[in-house]
C-alpha cells in the first residue's frame, strides 16, 4: 500500500481541530512544522498493528498516545503518553509517579475522546489540551521519524522524532515504556 505524504497544514480536512489549532500555533511561535506531514488512511487500518500490517511500517516507527488519569487529594491528574509501538507505557510506576498519584489507569474511551476533541484511535500528543503534560519515552525522540495520530481516524501524522520533544507540553522520560515480549 502507497501513502500519499503531504505538509500537515496544507490538508486541515485530514486534521482534527485541536490538532490544526495546535500546528498553527507552533508555526506563528517560530516553529518550523513542513516536516510535519499527514496522509489519509483506511479509517479501518487506525489501530497500530493492522496500519502496520497494511502498510509494512517497521512497528518501531510507529508512535501510540494513550491517556492516563489518576487523583491525589480529590485532584485530578492526567496526562498524554506517547510510546512506540513495541512497547508499553509503564502505567504502574513511572507514569504514577510522574503524576504523583497513588494509582492511575486509561482514561475510559468516552472521556479521552470527549476531552481531547479528538476520535478513538487518532488521539495524538499534538493538540492534546495545554494542562495534561505529553510524556514522551525518550526512545521517540531517537527515531528518524514516527507516525502518530493526526486526531481523526482517516489519517497519521507522520514526523522527525526530534520534534516530539518540541511539542507543547512535551516531557522526555527515560524508561517511561517497557518493551513488549515477543
Amino acid at each position: 500500500m502507497s501513502l500519499t505524504w503531504t505538509p500537515a497544514l496544507d490538508r486541515p480536512d485530514l486534521l482534527a481541530e485541536p490538532v490544526r489549532q495546535a500546528l498553527e500555533a507552533m508555526a506563528a511561535d517560530g516553529h518550523d512544522v513542513t516536516a510535519v506531514e499527514v496522509t489519509e488512511i483506511d479509517p479501518d487500518h487506525a489501530d497500530t498493528a493492522v496500519l502496520v500490517e497494511a502498510t509494512g511500517w517497521d512497528l518501531r516507527d510507529m508512535a501510540n498516545c494513550i491517556v492516563i488519569a489518576g487523583a491525589r487529594a480529590g485532584e485530578e491528574r492526567v496526562c498524554a503518553a506517547l510510546v512506540l509501538g513495541h512497547t508499553r507505557a509503564d502505567v504502574n510506576k513511572t507514569v504514577r509517579k510522574r503524576l504523583d498519584v497513588r494509582k492511575c489507569s486509561f482514561m475510559t474511551m468516552e472521556d479521552a475522546v470527549q476531552r481531547s476533541g479528538m476520535e478513538y484511535g487518532g488521539i495524538t500528543p499534538l493538540g492534546v489540551p495545554e494542562d495534561w503534560p505529553v510524556l514522551v519515552d525518550a526512545r521517540v525522540v531517537q527515531r528518524e521519524q514516527v507516525v502518530v495520530g493526526s486526531g481523526l481516524r482517516r489519517s497519521k501524522l507522520r514526523l522527525p522524532g526530534a520534534m516530539v520533544a518540541e511539542l507543547p507540553g512535551a516531557e522526555v522520560v527515560a524508561d517511561l515504556a517497557l518493551e513488549i515480549a515477543a
